[in-house]
């Protein structure tokens, strides 16, 4: 039986979340200690641990069916690639960055400047829109040394909460693009490999839409439920259950976590009581 192929980090930032989301899939992983490559017990999936600059060519090549890799990687190296989700982890951008105590003016500073980075053509179109030409030192890992040593006057990296920019007396002036952990599919995948992809797919957007979401139960005053009711975004309508005692129901419904305490204080000031706030780990709608 043929199996699907996902490429992982083989270490690093994206590892972890990406075997997390497979296992709450319910995938299972059966992967010994430095295994380059494993089956899943349970689901048609073999499972490749890659280095992450190599992946982009292996899903070219079509070695891997699919992968889970970051966005600015995939627009990187990664030309020719598309991604099907968006996975909400792993999430920074690449910026340019310059020692603090230079003074910024604008993307001219960077006219005829040296920048050391491992995201050459992501600068380099970035700053083509503008017509500022550089010169380029190509460097993998450690970036933020090289203005500290004069081989280069900014760089151009990742940066998730700036704690290593601050380290090394570096300020973020220009953020190049926002970035995520991404699906990315081969363009040379075939139609059985696909059937098993859109099962997973679909198993990833239920986990996703859980992620997102919360469940809320509260009791309300009958002659208050309507406003509640209305407060209420829901997947279509909520759950109203009469309670025990007379005049008083039970309202159970979803909420986006992001929009969550709003509207909790929008439901206690309209009457609301014993609100309980549940997780939610899949959302299959």
């Amino acid at each position: 039986m043929s199996k699907l192929k996902i490429a992982i980090q083989k270490s690093g930032r994206l590892n972890q979340d990406s075997l997390q989301i497979l296992k709450d899939c319910g995938i299972s992983i059966d992967n010994g200690k430095d295994q380059l490559k494993a089956s899943a017990s349970n689901f048609s999936l073999e499972i490749f641990y890659l280095r992450n600059g190599d992946i982009p060519q292996y899903l070219k090549d079509g070695v891997v069916d699919i992968a889970i890799i970051g966005e600015n990687l995939l627009i990187e190296k990664g030309e020719g690639i598309q991604f099907i989700e968006k996975l909400g982890f792993s999430k920074c951008k690449v910026s340019l960055a310059i020692p603090k105590n230079e003074e910024y003016t604008g993307i001219n500073y960077f006219q005829n400047k040296r920048i050391a980075t491992s995201y050459p053509n992501t600068v380099l179109k970035y700053l083509q829109e503008s017509n500022i030409q550089v010169q380029l030192h190509i460097i993998n890992g450690s970036v933020e040394i090289a203005p500290n040593i004069g081989l280069a006057d900014g760089i151009c990296d990742i940066v998730s909460s700036g704690s290593t920019l601050f380290k090394n007396n570096l300020k973020e002036v220009e953020t190049l693009l926002k970035s995520e952990a991404v699906l990315a599919v081969s363009p040379q995948i075939k139609e059985e490999q696909q059937d098993i992809l859109n099962k997973l797919q679909f198993r990833i957007q239920s986990v996703l839409k859980g992620r997102q979401s919360r469940y809320v139960l509260l009791n309300a005053p009958n002659e208050k439920l309507d406003k509640i009711i209305d407060i209420l975004p829901g997947m279509r309508s909520p759950t109203v259950l009469p309670l025990a005692e007379k005049g008083w129901s039970s309202v159970h419904s979803v909420l986006n976590k992001n929009e969550f305490w709003e509207i909790i204080d929008e439901l206690k000031a309209n009457g609301a009581e014993g609100i309980l706030v549940c997780p939610i780990e899949k959302m299959v709608v």
